[in-house]
């Protein structure tokens, strides 16, 4: 199952190392990241590969959550089709 991540917050130091290395404790494959600073605040979007993950898919937003707490960041899950079908025009 196919998932889209985004994460949101003020930039700092080990906001991607923090969420990509729950996502490979986890077994989820990231597919295609996209990541960007706009005005102090770090924006990530990540297609992730959830078919090999041990974690229940509503599970992940709260270890991805709990993995980067001390960050100050805060991290989404959809399913990838929903996210698709809410950002279809």
């Amino acid at each position: 199952m196919k998932a889209v991540v985004s994460v949101i917050g003020r930039d700092r130091t080990g906001i991607i190392a923090a969420v990509s290395g729950k996502l490979a404790e986890l077994g989820v494959n990231i597919e295609d990241i996209s990541q960007t600073i706009m005005q102090n605040n770090f924006v990530m979007i990540m297609l992730v590969d959830t078919k090999d993950d041990a974690t229940p898919f509503d599970r992940l937003g709260a270890e991805l959550q709990a993995a980067t707490a001390a960050l100050g960041v805060t991290v989404h899950v959809q399913h990838e089709d929903l996210f698709n079908a809410m950002h279809r025009v």
